[in-house]
This record gives structure tokens, sequence and C-alpha cells, in this order.
């Protein structure tokens, strides 16, 4: 994963647009959910690595996996969580320099690895990690839940697996 070296947090729009106009360049279907993964893994990885976030905003663990709050908001109005994210949901506004480099090199390396899954993959996988499985505790699978997935628990995991041989 990319090394953030400036300690700049940005705003999740920031992001968001950011993951858009990568995975657009990439020629990657995006819909609102892998939107959602993906933020979670950038976010997550930047934690293990860095021991803060990349950017504002927690992830709340809902059914189909972390779910950003005000990425939702943003879409909900407009899409369902399978539809396409495209360049044209970018906000005029955004400029992708304005984002330091050590974050869009971060981001850059969390889609390398993440941006070849399919929503559903991504989906899959959450669920099988620790961060989301704890915040859902007492939750039944398709019960609603908007608790907070732990910004604590998500650097130990991720950090833990960087170093196999460390319990997460």
């Amino acid at each position: 994963m990319g090394v953030i070296r400036s300690g700049a947090k940005m705003s999740v729009d920031d992001a968001s647009d950011y993951v858009v106009i990568k995975a657009g360049a990439g020629d990657s279907y995006l819909s609102v959910l892998k939107l959602h993964k993906l933020l979670y893994y950038v976010q997550a990885w930047n934690l293990a690595l860095h021991g803060k976030r990349l950017f504002d905003g927690a992830f709340e663990a809902w059914v189909h996996g972390p779910v950003n709050r005000q990425i939702y908001a943003r879409y909900r109005n407009s899409k369902g969580m399978y539809s396409p994210v495209t360049m044209e949901d970018v906000r005029p506004s955004f400029r992708h320099m304005s984002i330091p480099k050590d974050a869009r090199r971060h981001i850059g390396s969390v889609l390398d690895v993440y941006g070849k899954y399919t929503d559903s993959q991504l989906e899959e996988m959450t669920h099988m990690e620790r961060p989301w499985q704890l915040a859902r505790v007492g939750y039944a699978p398709n019960a609603r839940c908007q608790v907070p997935i732990s910004d604590e628990v998500m650097r130990t995991y991720y950090a833990a697996r960087l170093n196999p041989g460390t319990d997460a």
C-alpha cells in the first residue's frame, strides 16, 4: 500500500470523487456498493499504516457491509446500491490535484488490490473480517444496524494482516 506522509485529512466526498475518477480511468465497473467498500478499504489501510483516518466520516456496519452515511446520503435519492457511479457523478467543483500526492498514491494502491473485485465479492470479504463482524454483534444477519465500525478495531485488524504472525 502507498505511504501517507502529509497527514492531511480530506473530506469523504473528495476521496469518493477521486476513487470514481481512478476507477473510471481503469475501465472498472463501479457501483454505489463497490464505492462504499473501496472507500472503507482506503480508510482501513490508512489506519493500519499510519494510525489515523485519511478522510472524515465513519463507516457503519450495514447488512451489505461497511457504509459511509455521507456517501449514502449523496446517492440515496438518485441511485440504488447496484447503480453505476460514473464520471458524471463527480462534483463539478472537484479538482483531483487538490488531493495530496501521497494520498493519491495510497488510494491508487488500494484500488490496485481491491478494484478488481466485484461489489458482491467486496461485500463478502468485509463480512468475513473482524471489524464489520464486531460492530454487528447482537444483530441478526439481515437486521438493520447503524453501529459505527471502530477505527481502533480497523487499525489493529489490518495492521495485523501486514504482520501475519500477530493476532487481529
